[in-house]
């Protein structure tokens, strides 16, 4: 297992807490104080790209990236001439070849084409209390920045102000105010880049939720199905601390733990002992036992959809085996889908059992790494292979460039899941010291400014780096309905995408669609053995010994 160093003394970033892979603490709290690389950036943007103090330091890489198997174990190729895919109206002279007119804009879609400025996308936010509290901030930032942004599971079905009819043989939603919220708040500054991608899973398919949606909001809105996701394999889970909402859960036809109807039960947790219960969702395809049967429902539910009027639809897997995966792409190309994201182990948002998110499934690298080898065989077959997006533990731009890398031509976004929360949690924090009226509103954690913010200001203009592009963008006026957590995930967007420019114009490509497989290299030989991606030195070394030769 390898450590991740908890410091990088190069750009100031410290990890609180135990790091992962992506550079994110293990347990990232709502109320931290700083100050990772990723909660760095939600204030300063694209200042952490390089290292501190300048003009008083010199500084090094530290090297510790190459053990293992994981996306930290595969280094980026650069090049010394050339220019791919230089954007329309450029020249290969040098005063166009610069990293700030490198195209990030990506796309995915079969018929319909959704248009991203840069291609990065949201997790599941779903029927998760923290979703719910700091969505404004994730859903405004993300349609700001012009990143699709993803309503989870089960919204419709916690709410209690929802309204479900039931008849004898089918659920009707009439009324869904929490699912309203989460959409409108997204399109409120949707400006036709990005996408509002509601998943259903068992619950709400039985609830109507896809019914409700095509009614109320037509093709603004992609459906996702869900077949998984990389931190568990049980379904959704969300904490109740109240007994009565646990009874009520129950009712709404939910698996809660411990039985809140038990009487015993219901006696410890009047008397302390049983302080919370969890709310699970089903697990799909329980009455299916071959992948024939799984492809003949599939097929039958999208049909469902295109028959509802859906004309953008997406499919969410999570980090099962082989066979789960190639029935993923498979299908997904089969139905023309418009995107397929596979999450591997090693992601997570929210309530997961801990040690099924370090014991099951498979990690990131090995499902993606897998997940291009299965494209291919069905792209060699002549199929128009459905455009994919990687996601699990990733959060920063080399990690946004190896995964298009590692996927491509298949892969056009990367999901992130907690990577861009943090800046909501960290906006809300700031709005709730400088706003205390507000405090409650915006589920702020702070009651004072903490140290590493205190450093750059005390005023929002001051604070995050990306406030006057945001001002820009929406106008003076209405820069006071922005929520701060929306402009600290602007100028996170703003850092990743300035590093992913650096490092595409390094590689000499300059747009997503000339990043290939040709730009990474392993840095060990166990992952050129299960990535397929060769060794350091031995990229182009057949080039290299010609020269010499020559």
């Amino acid at each position: 297992m390898n450590t991740w160093p908890r410091n990088n003394d190069a750009i100031g970033a410290v990890n609180r807490g135990n790091p992962a892979e992506s550079g994110l603490c293990t347990l990232c709290q709502a109320s931290c104080k700083g100050r990772c690389e990723t909660w760095l950036s939600s204030l300063r943007g694209r200042k952490v790209l390089y290292p501190r103090d300048f003009g008083a330091t010199t500084s090094g890489s530290a090297n510790t990236n190459h053990l293992g198997v994981c996306y930290n174990s595969l280094r980026i190729q650069g090049y010394n001439y050339g220019a791919e895919g230089l954007p329309q109206g450029l020249s290969t002279s040098a005063d166009d070849c610069i990293f700030p007119n490198v195209s990030i804009e990506s796309t995915f879609g079969n018929e319909i084409e959704t248009r991203c400025t840069m291609p990065i996308m949201t997790g599941a936010l779903g029927s998760t209390a923290i979703a719910a509290k700091y969505w404004d901030s994730f859903a405004v930032g993300a349609a700001l920045v012009g990143i699709p942004i993803v309503v989870g599971e089960n919204v419709v079905g916690i709410d209690r102000e929802a309204v479900i009819d039931q008849d004898r043989t089918t659920r009707k939603i009439s009324h869904a105010p929490e699912l309203d919220r989460r959409i409108q708040t997204y399109l409120k500054y949707y400006d036709g880049r990005g996408a509002i991608i509601v998943q259903i899973n068992v619950e709400d398919t039985r609830n109507g939720v896809a019914e409700y949606l095509i009614g109320k909001y037509g093709e603004q809105v992609v459906i996702e199905l869900k077949w998984g996701q990389g931190a568990k394999d049980i379904g959704g889970e969300i904490q109740v601390d109240s007994l009565d909402y646990a009874l009520f859960l129950h009712q709404r036809g939910y698996v809660i733990d411990p039985d809140p109807t038990k009487p015993e039960v219901q006696e410890a947790f009047k008397n302390g002992s049983i302080r919370s219960f969890a709310r699970h969702s089903r697990l799909g395809y329980t009455d299916l036992a071959t992948p024939q049967q799984v492809e003949d429902d599939f097929m039958k539910a999208v049909g469902y959809l295109r028959g509802l009027g859906y004309r953008q639809i997406s499919l969410k897997t999570g980090s099962y085996g082989m066979e789960a995966l190639a029935m993923a792409i498979k299908y997904a190309t089969e139905a023309k889908l418009d995107l397929l994201t596979i999450d591997g182990s090693g992601g997570g948002t929210g309530m997961s059992p801990w040690n099924m998110m370090e014991s099951w499934g498979v990690p990131s690298l090995l499902l993606h790494a897998k997940a291009h080898e299965y494209a291919s065989l069905l792209a060699a077959r002549g199929d128009r292979v459905v455009d994919l997006a990687f996601a699990g533990g990733l959060a920063r731009e080399d990690h946004i460039f190896k995964a298009l890398a590692l996927g491509a031509p298949f892969t056009k976004m990367v999901c992130m899941g907690r990577a861009v929360m943090i800046p909501g949690f960290l906006g809300a924090n700031i709005e709730g010291v400088l706003k205390p009226d507000e405090r409650a509103r915006v589920s702020g954690n702070w009651n004072n400014l903490a140290p590493a913010v205190r450093e750059l200001g005390d005023r929002p203009e001051e604070l995050f780096a990306g406030y006057y592009e945001v001002q820009k963008k929406v106008g003076e006026r209405e820069m006071r309905n922005i929520p701060y957590g929306a402009i600290a995930m602007w100028t996170l967007a703003d850092k990743l995408a300035a590093g992913l420019q650096q490092l595409m114009a390094g590689a000499r490509t300059f747009s997503i669609n000339e990043i290939s497989r040709n730009d990474v290299f392993s840095a060990n030989r166990e992952t050129e053995r299960e990535t397929r991606i060769p060794f350091i030195t031995e990229v182009l070394d057949d080039r290299a010994k010609s020269i010499l030769n020559t």
